[in-house]
């Protein structure tokens, strides 16, 4: 997991961020980028890819994480923002803002390279980057831990839906609640466009 951050540890970069989102597919609640930047010397002891990982286990990391990293920062894009904008534009504004606040030298990031136009750092993309560094699997579990805990507390507010449970994403129960509820403000309309079409 440390492969990538020694290879950039060594040609002399300091503050290397790894980034990964969480809730890109969901149809309901925010996308949420998580921002890390590990400390050098620190083992990450258990870091993984948070969709490895069971609650418990991700909120006890989380904890370790915030206390053990150089710096770390999460940012989130609302339903109305998401429809207005598409998910990716949403997941790359919620980057360039937290490479604002942690002012990196290095990016990871899973998958997909930033543009340069939104960005001057040096930047690599690695596919199922949240398996291959540890930053990059430390941001995936803040951010998860982060919006789960999100969607937990917006179950009270909009009761029915199950988001307790689900998270926002389609599943079986959530497509249940949608046919006996309908939407709500949380859903991201641009999503719901399957859902819609099922019940003509």
């Amino acid at each position: 997991m440390f492969e990538l951050e020694t290879k950039y540890w060594a040609q002399g970069f300091k503050r290397i961020l790894g980034m990964d989102e969480v809730g890109r597919g969901a149809l309901a609640g925010p996308v949420t980028v998580g921002g890390v930047i590990w400390r050098q010397h620190v083992t990450g002891e258990g870091i993984r890819d948070s969709k490895a990982l069971k609650p418990r286990e991700r909120e006890r990391l989380s904890r370790y994480i915030r206390a053990e990293a150089e710096a770390f920062a999460v940012a989130s894009r609302e339903p109305g923002y998401i429809d207005a904008h598409g998910i990716v534009q949403a997941i790359q504004s919620c980057q360039v803002e937290i490479i604002a606040k942690l002012n990196p030298d290095m990016l990871l990031l899973d998958a997909f390279l930033l543009p340069e136009a939104q960005c001057s750092v040096p930047q690599q993309a690695i596919v199922k980057g949240d398996q291959l560094s540890v930053s990059i699997a430390a941001a995936s579990i803040v951010a998860k831990v982060d919006r789960d805990r999100l969607m937990c507390e917006l179950d009270a507010q909009f009761p029915g839906l199950g988001l307790d449970s689900h998270k926002g994403y389609g599943t079986r129960s959530h497509y249940a609640a949608l046919a006996l509820h309908g939407p709500c403000d949380l859903h991201r309309k641009s999503f719901l466009g399957n859902w819609e079409q099922s019940r003509v």
